[in-house]
């Protein structure tokens, strides 16, 4: 409906801004991602999607667009629904849930309030098709967390080869050192599944 809204912040609060696009006021929900970004913005632009219901047409909005389409593919999950995908992407931003899908790490989603980990499974089964593994795999620093490391890389790798993520942490131990080459980790790993 909206592609995105650009306009003058007349309210802003970490859950929730009001933006005058021309006159007109729009009740923008967004994530905390997004306050972060234009907390210190008197005007901005913000990617939207519009959710309506019987009761209610609700607006959110994101500062980038990436965080706008990683909302519409949680809102695909049964079991999730605006107000979880708004918590998940305030918890995680869309490249550290990507890792956490591509390594299967139900772990950083528990952490999320009210994802159990039932919710956890389903989310990255339900996405595990749906993330761009070259751009997990091939930029490592789309997160300043411990990812960017040759064992974790080699990690990935591996399971986007379709090995099971616990058979290939396993592998990688047995494979000793992590100053190999990522290449030489992946052979060693493979040699000793």
């Amino acid at each position: 409906m909206y592609a995105y809204l650009q306009g003058k912040i007349t309210y802003k609060s970490p859950s929730l801004l009001y933006l005058d696009v021309n006159g007109v006021a729009y009740e923008v929900n967004i994530t905390l991602r997004t306050y972060d970004k234009i907390q210190a913005l008197d005007e901005c632009r913000l990617y939207t999607h519009v959710k309506v219901s019987e009761d209610a047409w609700v607006l959110f909005g994101f500062a980038e667009e990436a965080e706008r389409t990683t909302f519409r593919q949680l809102l695909n999950i049964n079991g999730v629904g605006a107000g979880t995908a708004r918590i998940i992407l305030s918890s995680l931003s869309p490249s550290e849930l990507e890792r956490a899908v591509v390594t299967e790490d139900t772990g950083v989603l528990e952490k999320v309030k009210g994802i159990g980990a039932k919710t956890a499974q389903r989310i990255i089964l339900e996405l595990k098709g749906k993330i761009n593994i070259k751009t997990v795999v091939l930029n490592p620093n789309n997160s300043a967390e411990t990812y960017n490391t040759k064992a974790n890389d080699a990690l990935i790798a591996l399971v986007n080869l379709g090995i099971n993520k616990t058979a290939a942490e396993a592998a990688l131990k047995k494979a000793g050192s992590t100053d190999l080459p990522v290449e030489e980790l992946i052979k060693q790993a493979l040699r000793n599944l």
